[in-house]
């Protein structure tokens, strides 16, 4: 397929309807994964109705597809399931009710590229070193970072290996994880997909098959999140690259999904890795495609805001999320209510006592009132830190109709800029005021996570 003919977003699907209100399912269940590629062609599960839910057991993201070239997106993320009525230019709130890890252990670490074993992209264009094909299925032959072959030549294949990278086991309870030692490591990678708990419908070989024992007894603790949450964009896209900073590697990429810089704003942004995209959570995501096609994966069990590895531990898991349509909300990219422990100190709502107190001293410097507000965390992404920023406060002052120079007083002095994933992905975080919330219909989410 070319990508004259991939190019343009989807317009041939039209909302179910029916007895006066939107058809569709209470509740989908997803055991699908998609190739690596977000294609709004492509048939959806569904639709869910508004107020449903959406229940998915997902596979490991990063690693475990990073070393199966097969998969063509650096990810493996569940097939997209339509929300009854969604049209392009609403807007799709999902409430994360529960993650849950299912994995009893993991492998991550540091990578390396490996050259001549992938088309201009490891992530998404992998290829034989030795008879050269493109895409290739892969078998497994023993362990370690050469066991992945090429099932057509039997050459290695992988497109990546690690500088340094660790095999971590997690206590019953997944609260506790410990990094494991060689033999430990080598016992788990000959029954991968078992200490994996792989979903039966993935196809990617577990990273737990090379081993990696760098970290030895270093122990962390589980607070898991969804790294892949969100939409479908408008044109297909890799799953990995459905963001403002890996998205910039497919413009004039010489695979077949290579972009143009003005193609990227058909990304909806669902690669985050922000670390507060947790239980309890509500984000707001764009609708560019008919349907909306919400996807996932990429869980994680923990991460440092940064992802400064690179990578984390990648896990299985199930997932349960609400689903509500906004109509017309017309976003660029994601809004997020995080849970009120993850909001920077100066962003959480004033608890009754400071409220009090900053009324009377409104009065005594005769101001009459104080505004009212609530925490909101606009998302940005680019090719770097900066331009992600930008991003976020540009999106941030669309929302709310402000200016780009008061999204940034706000973020100063009553929030904080946040770092999702180096190099490209911040949050901006700061207290909005309500009536600015209530006129975007966004004042019940705030209300719902913070009260007020």
């Amino acid at each position: 397929m070319t990508l004259e003919m991939k190019s343009e977003p989807r317009t041939d699907v039209q909302p179910a309807s029916g007895n006066g209100h939107l058809a569709g399912h209470e509740t989908v269940y997803v055991d699908e994964f998609v190739d690596g590629i977000l294609d709004p062609n492509r048939p959806m599960l569904g639709p869910v109705r508004d107020g449903g839910h959406i229940i998915a057991n997902t596979a490991p993201g990063c690693w475990g597809p990073m070393i199966t070239p097969e998969i063509r997106g650096g990810h493996e993320v569940t097939r997209p399931v339509a929300v009854a009525g969604a049209e392009v230019g609403d807007a799709i709130a999902i409430r994360i009710k529960d993650i849950s890890v299912t994995s009893m252990a993991t492998a991550s670490g540091n990578d390396r590229m490996l050259a001549g074993r992938f088309l201009g992209d490891p992530y998404v264009a992998g290829k034989c070193p030795e008879c050269g094909e493109l895409y290739p299925r892969t078998v497994i032959e023993g362990i370690g970072q050469d066991a992945v072959r090429c099932a057509n030549c039997g050459a290695p294949t992988a497109p990546f290996a690690f500088t340094n990278g660790y095999t971590i086991g997690f206590d019953n309870l997944r609260a506790l994880g410990v990094t494991l030692n060689q033999e430990v490591a080598e016992k788990l990678a000959r029954d991968a997909r078992y200490y994996a708990a792989m979903p039966e419908k993935s196809i990617q070989n577990s990273i737990l098959t090379f081993a990696p024992h760098d970290l030895v007894g270093l122990v962390a603790r589980l607070r898991p999140f969804m790294g892949q949450l969100g939409t479908t964009p408008a044109i297909p896209m890799p799953d990995s690259h459905n963001a403002g900073d890996f998205g910039t590697f497919l413009v004039g990429a010489p695979h077949e999904y290579g972009l143009t810089a003005d193609q990227l704003s058909h990304r909806t942004d669902g690669h985050m890795d922000i670390d507060a995209v947790r239980a309890g959570a509500i984000l707001i995501c764009p609708v560019k495609a008919p349907g909306g096609g919400v996807y996932m994966g990429d869980m994680h069990a923990m991460q440092g805001d940064g992802e400064i590895a690179g990578h984390t531990a990648d896990v299985a898991g199930t997932i349960t999320l609400q689903v509500h349509l906004i109509k017309g909300l017309n976003i660029d990219g994601p809004v997020l209510f995080p849970v009120a422990d993850d909001l920077p100190f100066l962003a959480r709502p004033l608890t009754p006592d400071e409220k009090s107190r900053a009324e009377a001293l409104a009065e005594s410097w005769g101001i009459d009132g104080i505004e009212e507000s609530l925490p909101i965390s606009v998302i940005g992404t680019g090719p770097d830190l900066n331009a992600a920023t930008d991003n976020g406060l540009e999106r941030a002052a669309a929302l709310l109709d402000m200016t780009v120079p008061e999204v940034k007083n706000r973020a100063t002095i009553t929030g904080a800029i946040e770092i999702g994933r180096h190099p490209g992905v911040v949050q901006v975080t700061f207290r909005a005021p309500v009536e600015k919330l209530a006129e975007r219909g966004l004042l019940g989410f705030a209300r719902d996570q913070y009260g007020g």
